[in-house]
């Protein structure tokens, strides 16, 4: 029997691709928070199916085994069928967030509109695969995040590929001047104030991203990247230790509210 959805939830799609795997507790995440989510495979996506969701959310794992990098092979499928339909998404405000391989395909598809950046193999050469705590950046454009601004979220990150690497410093500079930082890697312990960034020191910082960025939005702010996993903590007993809060709940949340 279907399940009757209430007219409050909004529709989320959570497109899966070839060996996607993160995309069942994105989408736990987001009923959580009083969304209605939705997973389709991208072979079965057509661009006007688009126009029937509130909200997108791009799932972390590697797909189609990170063949031409990590997101890069979905970046390109992305850009090329649904390119439009995303960018239309972005311009009626409507939200668009990437968690870790969806983060890197919306860097390398340009839906991110950071062509002065890049996710490279992570600075100290292996798989990553810990807990951390990043901030919502005060000054950060995204009026979705706006809620969440100075707060704090620790959750795992668990990648290869996460360090955010610039062109050159003015890249990272600009960056920072137009409000585009959305997370920063914290030191532990960290209350959230500025002597607590991460300074760049392992494993705060755990891949060695530039200015310890963890995530970044797009000039108009609908659209949203992070590296960690925001949805491995929705709940206190997904914590292995440390104080309780700062979980990623909060995060799905204001997603939710913002495609209703």
């Amino acid at each position: 029997m279907p399940r009757v959805v209430a007219m409050s939830e909004p529709p989320v799609l959570i497109p899966h691709a070839p060996g996607t795997n993160r995309d069942t507790e994105a989408a736990a995440a987001v009923a959580a928070a009083g969304g209605d989510p939705r997973i389709e495979p991208v072979a079965d996506l057509a661009p006007a199916d688009f126009s029937g969701y509130a909200a997108v959310l791009l799932p972390g794992g590697f797909s189609y085994g990170d063949a031409l990098g990590a997101g890069g092979r979905l970046a390109l499928e992305l850009q090329a069928w649904f390119g439009a339909e995303l960018r239309e998404f972005a311009r009626s405000g409507k939200p668009i967030l990437g968690i870790c391989n969806g983060f890197q395909a919306l860097v390398k598809s340009g839906l991110l509109g950071c062509r002065n950046f890049t996710l490279a193999a992570n600075a100290g050469g292996r798989f990553e695969c810990r807990w951390v705590t990043v901030r919502v950046e005060g000054d950060c454009r995204s009026g979705w995040l706006e809620p969440l601004r100075d707060s704090l979220i620790r959750c795992p990150v668990a990648h290869g590929e996460g360090r955010l690497a610039a062109a050159d410093p003015t890249a990272a500079a600009e960056l920072e001047r137009a409000g585009r930082v959305a997370f920063r890697y914290l030191a532990s312990g960290s209350s959230g104030g500025a002597a607590g960034v991460a300074g760049g020191a392992y494993p705060a910082n755990p891949n060695g991203s530039v200015n310890d960025i963890a995530g970044m939005c797009d000039p108009s702010g609908a659209v949203v990247g992070l590296m960690p996993h925001p949805e491995d903590h929705i709940v206190d007993w997904q914590r292995p230790s440390g104080p309780a809060g700062a979980r990623g709940s909060a995060l799905f949340e204001a997603f939710v509210e913002a495609a209703r």
